[in-house]
C-alpha cells in the first residue's frame, strides 16, 4: 500500500474545483480532452472509487488517482 508521501498536495484555493480541471492543474493530464477521455474510460478514481463525472466538485482532502499517480486537493 502506498504511503501518504506518495500523494502530491495540489492547492486549488477557494471552495473547490471540478474533477476535469483538477486533473489538469495537478498535472495528471495535459489537456481537457485527455481529462475527458480518461474520466469517460473509467480510469480516474476519486477517493478510491471510479467517478465518471467530469464536473464532479472536489473538496479539500479528496484524493484523485490516474495511472498510478495520486494528487490530493488542498486549499
Amino acid at each position: 500500500m502506498a504511503s501518504s508521501s506518495d500523494i502530491d498536495d495540489v492547492s486549488v484555493g477557494g471552495d473547490g474545483i471540478r474533477l476535469g480541471q483538477f486533473l489538469q492543474v495537478a498535472g495528471l493530464v495535459d489537456s481537457g480532452g485527455e481529462a475527458k477521455e480518461a474520466i469517460r474510460e473509467g480510469e480516474v478514481l476519486v477517493n478510491g472509487e471510479v467517478d465518471l463525472r467530469r464536473g464532479r466538485q472536489l473538496k479539500a482532502g479528496d484524493v484523485v488517482s490516474l495511472a498510478g499517480r495520486r494528487a490530493r486537493v488542498a486549499q
